[in-house]
């Protein structure tokens, strides 16, 4: 289980940062600081159910996905890697093309979306590939938004939206394995 929170927390912790980093302009101040505000308190609760789950002391029982011995090995090295040099070379690139600054969020959406595709093919973990989905969609749509004179939203479409469904998908895996623990 330990490990599976691992990524559960890595997930809200990196869901949490693209809202704070990105719940800026255009957004009403009021509503970048409310969307600040609910989405660290979101992480806290997930760690506190998290952390409640596991004192449960129950191994959870996991009948719908194939457990992995060791989830930061191997192929997840590889897919990490990838990311790496993909984050960094795509930016690079971006800038070099002389592409709006608001792209850099649409693009690293884009490629942790494709990361956790990628993942879901090494974990065998269903549940990961739903956000990933919603990360490279909302990633591509900035992308495609740059061009536009909607590019002022990218931050908040690409950014805030991709940080909300990271927490969603973070919450959804906490409360399963949270659930599993309580079953006799």
């Amino acid at each position: 289980m330990l490990q599976r929170m691992s990524g559960v927390f890595i997930g809200a912790f990196f869901g949490t940062v693209f809202v704070v980093a990105n719940a800026h302009d255009p957004l009403n101040r009021a509503v970048g600081i409310a969307l600040r505000v609910l989405a660290v308190l979101t992480f806290a609760g997930l760690l506190a159910l998290a952390l409640r789950a596991g004192r449960r002391g129950r191994p959870v029982v996991d009948d719908s996905e194939v457990p992995q011995a060791d989830w930061f090995r191997g192929k997840f090295a590889f897919v990490v890697g990838a990311e790496a040099v993909l984050l960094v070379g795509g930016n690079l690139a971006l800038r070099a093309a002389g592409a709006p600054e608001q792209t850099a969020v649409a693009w690293i959406a884009l490629i942790v979306g494709l990361h956790f595709v990628a993942l879901m093919a090494v974990w065998k973990r269903r549940s990961i590939v739903v956000p990933g989905a919603a990360l490279t969609a909302l990633g591509a749509t900035g992308l495609g938004m740059a061009a536009t004179s909607a590019v002022v939203w990218v931050p908040f479409v690409s950014g805030v939206l991709s940080g909300v469904a990271l927490l969603g998908g973070c919450a959804y895996a906490i409360t399963h394995t949270y659930r599993a623990t309580a079953r006799p």
